[in-house]
């Protein structure tokens, strides 16, 4: 554990990925310096300089590994000891059937073991292009901020076009500025998560002409204009809401504005015809982020918008919403299987760069790199996760998992994707029987049993392949 005769292995990045191979390779015994621009060099979107920030939500999003893929994917690298999901643990807070955690104090405890841990150096700075070849094994984690004069070595390097995409960040409100005598404490279906009591969020209830009316001032709302991102492939999970509105009057409702299992406690017989749902942000509940509404409406827009929401009509903003671009590479042809860059072999990437999507996915790919890479340096055949796990899942739609275009027959295009119970094999025929005495067993009852099913192999097989590397 200890070994240090080893030479290093270098990462470019601290953030979730980077953090977590940082960590994967020291406990590996192999030497790591992980190279952070802040504290150097901010970016649009950061803050502050601790490692592994969150900037965008504060969720993990479901903790549910019986049926759901997110909650798969915590058990896995929970199995695989992971730096990330251990400070998130230690660090919750309440969010219903989700995994969330006080931003500052999870960036600081993941920071604080990277500082502590004896075979970790961290050092400040820019690294402005490629790894020289005197860095044998490294991996490039540098995120979707990925600086420009990095980004423009990759293209050079690969002789591929780096894509881009955007993301908007959601307002986080101060709870004493809510109107709690039109809100109300309660989760979705009254669900109780890790850390929960089922009254997780804060819900304001809006009618169906407070809805179509804040609908039109969103469709007319001023919004950063920038012509150089127009025509930008923005990722469904992220939509910046006024995007979402545009598609449709009803697309929120049926998205993070739907009503489905929340009461009313101020008028339980009264239906809203819409909710918002804000979520506690840090571990004192002083701070709620608005849940889907990520925004690239200009500030004064927003503050005045946001404050036709019945209970936030006096709201106060601790961060109102903003926009920031995200680079990733077309990973499938460019990437084995190790996530090795195949026209430079020792060199890795890792992270949202390789074209997933969300903290946690990013993070596992960081696991993954920092194993790989460690197994490497030490001589041992390098274990990929089976198919059949969440982690081999994602592995294999970052390296393979491409889809051909329609419009250009032949062309393979890929796009970021969060962990989906889509991405996993499909299940040995006959696996799915019937209950005994169940008479109807189809529609969402075989769903959610299928679900199980793939959670359980993939569990199963996860747990296998770990004890086997």
């Amino acid at each position: 554990m200890t070994d240090s005769s080893f030479s290093p292995i270098h990462i470019i990045g601290g953030g979730l990925a980077g953090s977590e191979a940082a960590w994967q390779i020291a406990q590996a015994g192999v030497p790591v310096i992980l190279h952070e621009m802040r504290g150097v060099r901010g970016t649009d979107a950061h803050k502050t300089d601790g490692l592994a920030e969150l900037v965008c939500s504060n969720s993990f999003r479901s903790d549910d590994a019986t049926s759901n893929a997110v909650g798969v994917i915590h058990a896995e690298m929970r199995m695989a000891n992971s730096l990330i999901m251990a400070c998130a643990d230690r660090h919750q807070v309440p969010a219903g059937g989700a995994l969330a955690v006080d931003r500052d104090g999870f960036s600081e405890a993941v920071t604080a073991e990277l500082q502590a841990h004896p075979l970790i150096t961290i050092v400040r700075e820019e690294v402005t292009g490629l790894p020289p070849e005197a860095w044998d094994l490294a991996i490039i984690a540098s995120g979707p901020l990925t600086s420009p004069s990095l980004a423009e070595a990759i293209r050079e390097k690969t002789g591929e076009d780096a894509l881009a995409f955007f993301d908007a960040i959601a307002p986080i409100v101060h709870r004493d500025s809510i109107n709690m005598d039109i809100c109300w404490y309660q989760s979705r279906y009254d669900k109780v998560g890790p850390g929960g009591t089922g009254k997780d969020y804060i819900n304001c209830p809006l009618d169906e002409t407070q809805y179509n009316a804040f609908i039109d001032a969103l469709i007319e709302g001023d919004a950063v204009g920038f012509k150089e991102w127009e025509g930008t492939p923005y990722f469904d999970g992220c939509l910046p809401i006024e995007v979402m509105a545009e598609r449709g009057r009803e697309t929120l409702r049926h998205g993070p504005m739907k009503p489905m299992g929340l009461t009313n406690a101020h008028n339980p017989t009264v239906k809203a015809y819409a909710v918002v749902q804000l979520r506690q942000d840090n571990a004192l509940g002083t701070l709620y982020n608005m849940v889907g509404f990520q925004t690239k409406l200009k500030y004064g827009a927003q503050a005045e918008i946001f404050r036709m929401i019945p209970g936030l009509e006096n709201a106060e903003f601790a961060r109102l919403g903003g926009l920031h671009r995200n680079t990733y590479i077309h990973s499938p042809t460019l990437l084995d299987p190790t996530l090795q860059l195949k026209a430079r072999p020792g060199l890795r990437f890792a992270g949202q760069i390789t074209g997933c999507e969300g903290y946690v996915e990013s993070a596992s790919i960081g696991l993954l790199a920092g194993r790989f890479a460690a197994a490497e340096r030490k001589g041992e055949e390098i274990s990929l996760p089976p198919a059949t796990t969440a982690l081999g899942s994602l592995l294999n739609h970052i390296t393979g998992g491409h889809i051909v275009s329609d419009e250009e027959p032949g062309k393979r295009s890929f796009q970021p994707m969060n962990i989906n119970f889509g991405l996993f094999p499909e299940l040995e025929p006959g696996s799915i029987v019937k209950p005994e005495g169940v008479k109807r067993f189809r529609g969402k009852d075989k769903t959610i049993m299928k679900r199980q099913l793939v959670a359980a192999r993939a569990l199963e097989d996860c747990k296998a392949w770990l004890d086997r590397a």
